[in-house]
């Protein structure tokens, strides 16, 4: 495993490893669940968590990003021997669902054919050097200013899972009834992973996470 990862060379170690793999694999889990909720509501719109068209699709769905997010990892870790984990990205779900299908009229089929023949580009341009091209001259300052936005937006989506805000047709979103159990519950969680964050003790986030 030494001589494969050349853990000692990147200054880690299996323990710190598989607590980072934990600590990474429950703070992604919620993709498992979110994105085949936003998924399914293209593919069959209207339909409810009751139906089973929808479940027919919400499970086609979980599979598919269990899959896609497993091999992508892997291949990170074992080929490029990286410690990222990759997942399908929560923006481009939903621009997948409410803006070409939903508001553009695009059937699904045919928008995932197109994301078929992207990701076809996508290596093409990556294989010869073009993307990496492209990569070095965004400005430093829209990269940042990208995973600040990505970031916000998932912190959006646990925010409202967790009741935490709802919808108001005043100002969009409203606090919700943080005396609700699962307000609490998140609210108790964030508290207290910032103060073990702040007293940096081992695997705050992890701790946290449970």
């Amino acid at each position: 495993m030494e001589k494969f990862f050349k853990l000692k060379e990147n200054g880690t170690t299996v323990t710190t490893e598989i607590l980072a793999g934990l600590t990474i694999f429950l703070s992604m889990a919620y993709i498992l669940f979110v994105n085949p909720s936003i998924l399914v509501t293209a593919m069959a719109p209207g339909a409810g968590p009751e139906t089973s068209v929808y479940a027919q699709y919400f499970g086609a769905l979980m599979v598919a990003t269990i899959f896609g997010a497993a091999t992508a990892t892997l291949v990170m870790g074992l080929y490029a021997n990286y410690p990222f984990a990759l997942a399908p990205g929560m923006g481009l779900n939903a621009y997948f669902t409410y803006t070409v299908v939903l508001k553009m009229g695009i059937p699904w089929q045919i928008a995932l054919g197109a994301i078929f023949v992207e990701g076809i580009i996508f290596i093409i341009l990556t294989a010869s050097g073009a993307r990496t091209f492209v990569v070095r001259v965004i400005p430093q300052n829209i990269k940042f200013a990208t995973s600040a936005g990505i970031g916000l937006f998932i912190a959006f989506i646990g925010l409202k899972s967790a009741n935490i805000i709802v919808s108001n047709p005043a100002t969009f979103v409203g606090l919700g009834d943080l005396t609700k159990p699962d307000s609490l519950l998140a609210i108790i969680g964030l508290i207290l992973t910032a103060v073990l964050f702040a007293l940096r003790v081992p695997g705050s986030i992890l701790l946290g996470l449970f």
